[in-house]
């Protein structure tokens, strides 16, 4: 566990105004693994329309695809961290650089236990007040992330970003938000039943079409629209999936040394989903036959996705078609195979899907 007690999600802020989110549950002793999500306009600026954040604490901007990775590396290297494991530099805040921490559960619960400020807090409290008498679960299971959590959200325009705590919760949100979405009644409705979802979005991945993005995203019943009658908006409601407490495992160990060996390409049935769902997302698989690359990805036993694309992306006995850095992992009770998706020179041809689609 790491020892400040943070978790996927958790927000930390720098001296400099650099707002970071942790990434994942592994990390170096004292250190977190981080992705910048935004920084202050004191240290940074974007042209980007979509980058600007206005708040209590001033004007941030957001960063967009490798702009954080490189603003952290060109202007902050303090900002990165040896990852043994890997043996490469990325983006990571030691404890003592840390001067503000940001939690999901603690915003959440504030802005939940007084009467709302502004239209989208009062749509936010109703979508999860349906969703938690739906689901049967409380607001202690739930978290906000994005502007919501560190106060510079806009009241007209901004997103309901909520976090869904835990493997059980996550499935009984997933299952109650299905319902709602079926019930034309019900104000809610699936983010990726609209058929102009991707219109006007650039679509950069080579070896996963469009069509079959929407299929997956679909499926997953996590993002969704709340048709707010009271604000007249129709808000994108999202629910994302983290880890309780009593689920988190850590698999940073400084001796063992992960080994990117080659590309490959292979189809393969998936035999454990139960990590599906988060960052990292991790499924068991089992090869069924090596499309290109090394025969040795017949060895393969996992696919490791830090991509949120490739999040709840096929479930145990569905064959999928996976794309990737073929791996090896070198630890001291012996080595195994594994693909990793993640950000990488072949970023776009990287895939998970499932095989066979007719979309």
């Amino acid at each position: 566990m790491a020892s400040l007690n943070l978790r996927d999600r958790d927000g930390i802020v720098t001296k400099e105004g650099i707002i970071f989110r942790i990434f994942g549950y592994s990390h170096p002793r004292k250190t977190h693994i981080c992705d910048a999500e935004y920084a202050s306009a004191n240290v940074f600026s974007s042209k980007d329309p979509r980058a600007p954040r206005t708040g209590e604490d001033g004007t941030f901007y957001k960063f967009y695809d490798d702009e954080g990775w490189k603003f952290v590396s060109n202007k902050y290297p303090k900002y990165t961290i040896l990852h043994e494991m890997l043996g490469q530099r990325v983006v990571g805040v030691k404890d003592f650089d840390i001067v503000e921490i940001k939690k999901p559960e603690t915003v959440l619960q504030r802005l939940t236990s007084a009467p709302p400020k502004d239209e989208l807090i009062d749509a936010m409290q109703r979508d999860l007040q349906t969703v938690c008498k739906r689901s049967g679960l409380a607001k202690s299971n739930f978290g906000v992330f994005g502007s919501m959590l560190h106060g510079f959200y806009h009241p007209k325009f901004s997103d309901i970003d909520l976090i869904v705590y835990g493997m059980d919760a996550n499935k009984r949100v997933r299952a109650s938000l299905e319902e709602l979405y079926d019930d034309r009644q019900s104000g809610f409705s699936n983010e990726f039943d609209n058929p102009l979802v991707m219109e006007g979005k650039r679509w950069r991945f080579r070896n996963f079409a469009a069509k079959e993005f929407v299929w997956h995203q679909r499926r997953k019943q996590i993002y969704g629209v709340f048709n707010d009658s009271k604000s007249g908006r129709k808000i994108k409601s999202e629910f994302e999936p983290v880890k309780a407490w009593d689920e988190i495992e850590s698999e940073y160990d400084p001796k063992t040394k992960i080994i990117r060996k080659d590309w490959l390409k292979i189809r393969a049935r998936v035999t454990k989903d139960t990590e599906a769902p988060f960052i990292p997302s991790v499924y068991g698989i089992e090869p069924l036959e090596v499309l290109s690359g090394p025969r040795t990805g017949l060895e393969v036993v996992r696919v490791v996705s830090y991509m949120e694309e490739f999040r709840m992306q096929a479930w145990k006995d569905e064959t999928v078609i996976v794309e990737g850095n073929f791996e090896e992992v070198a630890a001291q009770k012996g080595s195994s195979f594994q693909v990793a998706l993640t950000y990488c020179p072949r970023y776009y041809e990287q895939t998970l899907k499932v095989a066979d689609l007719r979309v």
